[in-house]
């Protein structure tokens, strides 16, 4: 607290009140002080502008923004907001039960950036008159995430925060040494600004840091990403694929998320998720399990049953918070099983034998058919009949009928 020259005169308002038109001189012979404080508010959010002073009678209080716009005036133990700039409407009162122990504080709701300033506070009671100022600083830091994407055959790292202010120092890590990223992404010309730094990871299989850094309001965020050597597995078996909280980045009242999903180009589909918070869980793939009792101690591996060839490609794990982010990427080849392969051909050997047999049952049957046709037509079976008493065609074949010239009937009546 600063002490300032003696002021004989000092004009804290003039204002309108109840219809009639008062202005307010009070005379002073003390000390004026002056204190400074900075505060810092987050956007959207409430925030508290100190103010204080040595407690006395007929108090008036009048804060202005900037020296130019007022916020909130008080006077004759009530608020007075004729005079109150359209844009404070509805956002500032005073801690009114306090005022006579010398709280002169202003609740300021519903931050804004433009609502970043210099704020002064004048009160005056019989006795003293106080000049307090407050420097109000406004942040935002929604909770970045990083993100990793496959677009054809290239690989990409993002750190994205959807609404920051002011611009963030963001820094990325391969192996610990210090990188550049590839390309910055920015929207939003005054704040709060939306970013996304881009680091290309095709074919590394290197660790990767990203750590992004909001100053004003002293709050950090880092997510780390890791490339699992491959798994390969056959056709039906199953794969366990693990994933634990590091206690290094996890504190044990954290709430934290986990998502197992497939990553493909340009595609994500989300295998399972749980919730700390709720201790909720939720699966949408049938053939996905998870262990409970490991769960419980911070084990989150998957186990995949039954394996198509379908399966083959890279599997996320991400655990993420308010500051950390663990991404971990396994990749999984399935390849045909070999008794699956010995199974097919020997359905193969099988199968031709069945099927030679079954041609030649159906050739047998066939000629059976045929026969059984010709035994019952009646010129096969008038032939027979002659063969039977004598005549000396007895040995023609089954094969076929000889056509009836009708000689035979001419030569018996001649020997008669």
């Amino acid at each position: 607290m600063k002490a300032q020259s003696v002021l004989s005169f000092f004009l804290i308002l003039t204002s309108s009140l109840s219809g009639f038109q008062d202005t307010f001189l009070l005379a002073f012979f003390s000390n004026t002080y002056t204190n400074e404080q900075t505060v810092i508010g987050r956007l959207d959010k409430d925030v508290i502008l100190p103010s204080s002073f040595e407690s006395g009678s007929e108090v008036i209080i009048h804060w202005k923004y900037q020296d130019s716009y007022n916020v909130h005036s008080y006077f004759k133990g009530s608020d007075y907001l004729e005079n109150q700039d359209p844009r404070y409407a509805n956002r500032t009162s005073l801690f009114y039960n306090e005022i006579q122990n010398g709280n002169a504080s202003l609740f300021f709701r519903r931050l804004s950036l433009l609502d970043k300033g210099i704020y002064t506070c004048y009160v005056g009671t019989k006795i003293q008159s106080i000049t307090n100022k407050v420097v109000l600083k406004v942040g935002v830091f929604l909770t970045p995430v990083m993100k990793y994407e496959k677009k054809n055959t290239n690989s990409f790292l993002i750190c994205s925060v959807l609404s920051v202010y002011p611009r963030p120092i963001i820094t990325w890590k391969m192996d610990n040494t210090p990188v550049p990223e590839n390309n910055m992404e920015e929207t939003g010309s005054l704040g709060p600004f939306s970013i996304n730094s881009i680091l290309n990871v095709t074919g590394s299989n290197s660790s990767y840091e990203c750590t992004v850094e909001n100053s004003l309001l002293n709050q950090t965020w880092t997510g780390r990403w890791t490339m699992k050597d491959g798994l390969h597995k056959m056709q039906s078996e199953h794969v366990s694929l693990p994933c634990q909280l590091v206690n290094d980045y996890f504190s044990p009242n954290q709430d934290f998320k986990v998502t197992w999903s497939r990553v493909g180009s340009g595609t994500f589909s989300v295998l399972a998720c749980y919730l700390s918070s709720s201790k909720n869980t939720t699966i949408n793939e049938p053939r996905f399990s998870w262990n409970k009792d490991l769960i419980n101690q911070g084990d989150f591996s998957m186990n995949l049953m039954h394996l198509h060839l379908s399966d083959s490609g890279e599997y996320l794990c991400n655990i993420s918070s308010d500051e950390y982010t663990l991404l971990t990427i396994h990749t999984v080849h399935v390849e045909s099983s070999q008794k699956t392969a010995s199974r097919d051909k020997g359905l193969q050997i099988l199968v031709c034998p069945i099927l030679a047999v079954l041609v030649l049952i159906s050739a047998v049957l066939w000629i059976y058919l045929v026969k059984r046709r010709r035994e019952r037509d009646p010129v096969c079976a008038d032939e027979r009949a002659t063969n039977a008493s004598g005549n000396e065609n007895e040995s023609m074949p089954l094969s076929g009928c000889p056509a009836s010239t009708g000689n035979e009937t001419g030569q018996d009546h001649d020997n008669s």
